[in-house]
């Protein structure tokens, strides 16, 4: 997802071109995909898993929610590690790490052992994103063929949570929602294969050391926040226990912070985050994925509580969201951004989205694919990929090579977190808002099923006008806070920041 600039002396001997460097983008490229659906490809299983398993509506989020979790709240670490002990041999660490507890959730007997096992995946997916950037980057060194590796990879970041709820159809109808997870067994498989023999290490840093106080409050700071959102539906936003959690993820975030200031080695250095081209793109990421997983929630049970859609339809009905993300990152924005401001790919890019979803805004219990979903989903895509391109460029570009592994790795932070945040908050919204419907509307028992079924349609369209709000506000931070200049190629060898990146501060 992210290009880094590496800065130092060495690099120019090392620009010979590595000839198996197509292969293995193939190879990163499988692990990134694997890491992005297993974000969505369980959402279309996810009613077969709620009721194999005997989970709540209000525990439900939680499969989705773990990994999200885990793999946003320990991703800064992931990527000291990488720095630590060496890309490679973190980027195989997290690949078979990741097959196992895939494994253990498709074998999971009860909710509480698939949520473990989908949080153990977070976890080694922390591992594998940033080391996955860092090989990524060492690998293309030519800047034409670096400009065209990143757009594949972008593009795969961005689809990647489409085809999942493809892949998650297919395997649901004709297979079983487990294989939504065995299936990662084969993928890992086939990388570590692929990484043995076509990948290249490169030196840990011997002078790069764990912050374990800033991962303590970091990770402890998140986790809190999301699990005190996630909890708010069932208990109330005025519940002890939630006002205690979000209060506490406020303190250990504020003292991570303070931290971070007097650490000698910080886990997130904090001049990475007060540049304002990175800082408004890390937000805009942020708010970006917070939109777009609860709108995947959303639609899944739309299509398949109310339509009547089948898993496979349903991964089908997705397909022209991962078309318009493609063709938005690849034929738009990877052809602009050296030529217009980022600001400029990625505030429309955001409002695009914000225009889809006010189409959904508008769905009702008998709403047609073709009137209502397709334009939506055409709009929301196509904007979704317009903007990932130069948020991702912007947020890594001009980075000194001692700080592009936690650089890369904040930008998935933000995206992963929005994404958990986006999941609990809008599910929180959703289901409060249809309680709340079909308590005052349902007169006569005879109507229940009629009225619930409006009622679940208007929660979602009510948390769905949140995220519109939330996509709208990302347009603004990033017009507002995003002066970087067009993003030219560097002349071969040279080792200084292309003109506005990383500035602007």
């Amino acid at each position: 997802m992210s290009e880094y600039r590496v800065q130092t002396s060495g690099d120019a001997a090392r620009r010979v071109a590595d000839p198996h460097r197509w292969w293995a983008l193939l190879v990163i490229g499988l692990a990134q995909l694997m890491v992005v659906l297993d974000a969505t490809i369980v959402n279309v299983a996810l009613p077969s898993a709620q009721r194999a398993l005997g989970m709540s509506d209000n525990n439900r989020q939680w499969v989705i929610t773990a990994y999200t979790l885990a793999f946003g709240g320990l991703l800064l670490l992931g990527g000291r590690v990488a720095d630590l002990v060496g890309r490679k041999r973190t980027f195989l660490f997290g690949l078979i790490g990741f097959a196992v507890a895939s494994g253990i959730g498709g074998a999971a007997g009860s909710s509480a052992m698939l949520f473990g096992a989908r949080a153990l995946q977070g976890a080694f997916a922390a591992l594998l994103a940033p080391s996955a950037l860092s090989l990524l980057s060492t690998t293309f060194t030519d800047p034409k063929e670096r400009s065209k590796a990143f757009g594949v990879y972008g593009a795969i970041a961005g689809a990647g949570a489409a085809i999942g709820l493809l892949m998650g159809g297919v395997l649901t109808e004709y297979l079983d929602w487990r294989w939504c997870l065995y299936v990662n067994v084969l993928f890992a498989g086939l990388a570590v294969l692929g990484a043995l023999t076509l990948l290249h290490d490169r030196p840990g840093h011997e002078e790069a050391r764990l912050d374990i106080p800033g991962v303590v409050l970091g990770c402890g700071g998140l986790i809190a926040l999301v699990y005190g959102v996630s909890e708010a539906e069932p208990r109330g936003w005025e519940d002890a226990m939630v006002l205690g959690l979000l209060c506490g993820s406020a303190l250990l975030l504020t003292l991570f912070v303070l931290w971070q200031r007097r650490a000698r080695n910080p886990l997130l250095p904090l001049h990475i985050v007060k540049d304002r081209n990175r800082a408004g793109s890390f937000l805009t990421m942020g708010l970006a994925t917070l939109g777009m997983f609860g709108v995947f929630l959303f639609l899944t049970y739309y299509m398949q509580g109310i339509l009547g859609y089948s898993p496979l339809r349903t991964g089908l009905a997705y397909l022209p969201i991962s078309g318009a993300i493609i063709l938005g990152s690849t034929q738009v924005s990877a052809r602009l951004l050296p030529h217009v401001p980022p600001r400029l790919l990625m505030a429309p890019g955001m409002l695009l989205a914000a225009a889809g979803m006010a189409v959904l805004t508008q769905l009702k219990t008998d709403s047609s694919y073709v009137s209502h979903l397709l334009p939506a989903e055409l709009l929301f895509g196509f904007g979704l990929g317009c903007a990932f391109m130069p948020v991702i460029s912007t947020a890594t570009q001009g980075v000194a090579a001692h700080d592009s592994g936690v650089t890369s790795a904040t930008v998935n932070t933000a995206q992963q977190v929005g994404g958990s945040i986006g999941t609990a908050l809008l599910n929180t919204v959703a289901t409060s808002i249809t309680h709340t419907y079909v308590h005052d509307h349902l007169r006569n028992p005879r109507m229940r099923r009629t009225v619930v079924r409006e009622g679940v349609v208007h929660g979602f369209t009510a948390a769905t006008w949140v995220a519109m709000a939330v996509m709208l506000l990302g347009a603004v931070l990033a017009a507002v806070l995003v002066t970087a200049k067009p993003i030219k190629p560097e002349p071969t060898g040279a080792g200084a920041p292309a003109p506005g990146a990383g500035g602007g501060g």
